[in-house]
């Protein structure tokens, strides 16, 4: 690994310390920083790299903030099978796998080959208007198909692998990975997934009809939903962070994304030790 990709949280200027250690230790080594124009101006590096150049260039990727920094980072190294280190400079951070006191002990286990990548499922949408391709993403946590600006309920009809399944009306619906599993996906009702299952969920928000319940398919399944709602204002989202707008009759395709994601993982913390701490499991017992 000799060039490291370094992506920060936007407007978290308390990282500047930690850059200006980063950076010269990782060139005491015989490594490559590239830094995004954000921490690059944070320490006044003279050279930055926009993020679509920094991943095509990286051997790693560096993201210092919480797992919505991840969720970019994921994106920007669309299809290029290069490992994420998370370091949690965020809030809750499922994604983030270490503190910044923890960061170079982990670049010494990864400069010696002395870790674990997690291959993590992501989803790629497209949106079909009039025969027309006006928009999608791939995503690492979901993609989620809302009233948006609407005040009444949001109409749409579900299908999964060409078979009707419902037609769903409510706040709207999310398309989760089993890494989103434990973001909006839970916070709407939504089971927990453990990443090494190769699924996706279907989670309702707040639906009219009660019984629409979560439905967990198989990775291999094709979702198409159609926009049956006349007003306008209805929202497809992905990963919390792009936006478009969605008509009457838009079809929204997703399904599992031919790539995986990469994230660096250290044999001594599992995913079961990451739950109970994020959602304080035990606590009190």
């Amino acid at each position: 690994m000799k060039h490291i990709g370094i992506l920060i949280k936007p407007g978290f200027v308390d990282i500047t310390s930690l850059l200006e250690d980063l950076v010269p230790w990782l060139r005491a080594r015989g490594k490559t920083p590239l830094l995004a124009p954000l921490a690059a101006a944070l320490i006044g590096e003279p050279t930055a790299y926009p993020p679509p150049e920094m991943a095509a260039l990286a051997d790693l990727l560096i993201v210092l903030g919480g797992d919505g920094t991840m969720l970019a980072g994921a994106r920007l190294l669309e299809g290029r099978p290069v490992p994420i280190l998370g370091v949690n400079v965020g809030g809750l951070g499922f994604l983030t796998e270490i503190t910044p006191d923890e960061i170079y002990d982990a670049l010494q286990d990864i400069f010696s080959d002395a870790f674990q990548q997690e291959e993590r499922l992501m989803l790629r949408s497209r949106i079909i208007r009039h025969g027309q391709q006006v928009g999608g993403a791939s995503v690492l946590n979901d993609v989620v198909l809302s009233k948006g600006t609407l005040t009444r309920m949001v109409q749409m009809q579900v299908s999964i692998n060409h078979q009707l399944v419902t037609s769903l009306r409510g706040d709207g619906l999310i398309i989760s990975t089993p890494t989103g599993s434990t973001a909006y996906s839970l916070s709407s009702g939504g089971p927990i997934l453990n990443p090494s299952v190769h699924a996706l969920i279907l989670t309702p928000i707040c639906p009219h009809t009660l019984t629409n319940r979560p439905i967990v398919i198989p990775q291999d399944a094709q979702v198409e939903v159609v926009i049956t709602s006349k007003e306008e204002g209805a929202m497809a989202t992905f990963d919390g962070q792009v936006g478009i707008a969605l008509h009457h009759s838009d079809i929204v395709e997703i399904r599992a994304a031919e790539h995986k994601m990469k994230l660096v993982r250290f044999p001594d913390r599992t995913f079961y030790e990451v739950l109970r701490e994020k959602l304080k499991w035990g606590d009190g017992a």
